[in-house]
């Protein structure tokens, strides 16, 4: 497969599309233009107006502009032409709304339903365009996708008889899935005789994050039986690639809740998984936008402020104003967090620990700024950095996340969302004093990932502000 020729024909073709839209589109409008007697008088005006080529050449370039950041890229192998349907009607309905308003309200108007009818011709054209376009790669590309001559490297997790029945299953379905197995991985000591006589033993589900890469994987398939279902948060553990598909085979529980999505008649039904937690692609660019954005403004906002927090820490005791700390960020890249100090200097030379209720390590003045969380104002640096976002699970040291682990292995899952300085389990839950309060926590930050989304990360900003405001920092 070669992702980035897919894309290259996808992008190609909608500025085809944009192109004879705004061709035709523009050809109309002077065609009803009263000032104009002939079909020559009406070419000679098309050609030669700066207007056409200027929209020509920008135009298209716009559509491409939204079609990627509305996520209109992704998958480019992975495409239903139903969905695909409804993504470009929502798409370039909203797309024709911006052109209208930007290229017609300067045409020659009779009646009010001139621009009713100019709205529909822009849309209809750019939809039909589009979608003809579209629905011709989609339809050549799942062809060869049935017919066995595109297919997707996977990887089968599971060797008993559960993982044999689906291997069977998948190779001899009416129509080709596109999944292509390079082999499968162990979970535990089941008997791997039969498996291994039709694939090869790639190594234990520990290996996955190194195979996928090594293996150039698309795909996981999880075929567990349903007493090894407590692998789940262990296998997903290990999983560090944000781009790749995951299925399981469901039991009947997943049936009756209806987890179970697939859109292949043919194919055998499966739960998909995507590792990538906010997506399209613009919600991520809206969300850096308003990370870099709040962080300027709470920093200029806070200058005063950061002068008397300097002279405070200063008189409290000896040391550094600013405390930095390691602690794991995206995909496991360390990082230096920034805070005013708030301890006596040497408060961890015995090791790591954490704060608690009534440390002796927190100096006065310490226990007033983290009271208010004043200490936290130093991360609107990081933010902007880019170390951090404003929301996001908070960022732990190696030396703790060690120790989740043991417990609660899917912590690692965390680490494909970007950290925060604020997060939904710190205004849920609160501050953790131990190893089992951050598990306790972690349920909170794996909703959040869950369910990541613009609206939910202004809730949360709202009700940090509430959480200062009645001072439970600790």
């Amino acid at each position: 497969m070669n992702k980035k020729k897919q894309t290259s024909i996808y992008v190609l073709l909608d500025v085809l599309a944009a192109i004879i839209t705004w061709f035709c589109f523009f050809s109309y409008r002077k065609f009803n233009e009263p000032s104009y007697h002939s079909v020559e008088e009406i070419y000679r005006a098309i050609f030669t107006d700066y207007k056409f080529y200027l929209g020509i050449t920008l135009i298209p370039l716009c559509w491409v502009i939204l079609y990627t950041i509305t996520g209109n890229y992704r998958s480019v192998y992975r495409k239903s032409r139903i969905k695909e349907l409804d993504t470009i009607f929502r798409t370039t309905f909203i797309g024709s709304i911006v052109l209208f308003f930007a290229i017609i309200l300067d045409d020659h108007i009779v009646n009010y339903t001139d621009y009713i009818k100019l709205f529909a011709l822009l849309f209809g054209l750019q939809f039909f365009t589009t979608s003809l376009f579209r629905f011709i790669v989609i339809t050549i590309t799942n062809n060869a996708i049935h017919a066995g001559k595109l297919g997707f490297n996977t990887i089968l997790i599971g060797s008993g008889k559960v993982a044999v029945d689906l291997y069977q299953t998948i190779k001899n379905q009416k129509q080709h899935s596109g999944t292509k197995f390079v082999g499968f991985v162990y979970v535990n000591g089941e008997d791997r005789s039969e498996i291994e006589e039709v694939l090869p033993c790639l190594g234990h589900y520990s290996d996955l994050s190194q195979l996928i890469k090594n293996k150039r994987v698309d795909e996981l398939i999880i075929a567990i039986g349903n007493g090894q279902r407590t692998y789940l948060e262990k296998i997903f553990s290990v999983i560090d690639v944000e781009n790749i598909l995951i299925k399981i085979l469901p039991n009947t529980e997943d049936y009756i809740l209806g987890t179970v999505k697939n859109t292949a008649i043919f194919n055998e039904p499966l739960i998909q998984i995507n590792l990538d937690f906010m997506h399209p692609l613009w919600q991520k660019i809206i969300k850096r936008g308003m990370d870099i954005t709040l962080s300027l403004f709470f920093i200029i906002l806070f200058a005063p402020l950061y002068l008397i927090l300097y002279i405070g820490v200063r008189k409290s005791s000896p040391g550094p104003i600013l405390f930095k700390q390691e602690r794991i960020g995206y995909k496991g890249k360390p990082f230096h967090i920034i805070k005013f100090r708030s301890m006596y200097v040497d408060s961890e030379k015995e090791g790591p620990q954490l704060s608690s209720e009534n440390d002796e390590r927190i100096t006065k003045f310490g226990r007033f700024i983290r009271r208010t969380h004043f200490d936290e104002l130093p991360q609107f640096f990081n933010v902007l950095k880019g170390d951090m976002s404003l929301v996001g699970p908070r960022p732990e040291r190696q030396y703790y996340i060690d120790q989740i682990v043991q417990i609660a292995p899917h912590y690692r899952l965390l680490l494909l969302a970007k950290p925060g300085l604020t997060s939904w389990g710190q205004v849920t839950y609160g501050y953790a004093e131990n190893v089992e309060q951050m598990v306790e926590r972690l349920k909170f930050d794996m909703m959040y990932i869950e369910n990541m989304s613009l609206l939910v990360d202004i809730k949360i900003l709202f009700y940090t502000v509430v959480a200062v405001l009645r001072l439970k920092g600790k």
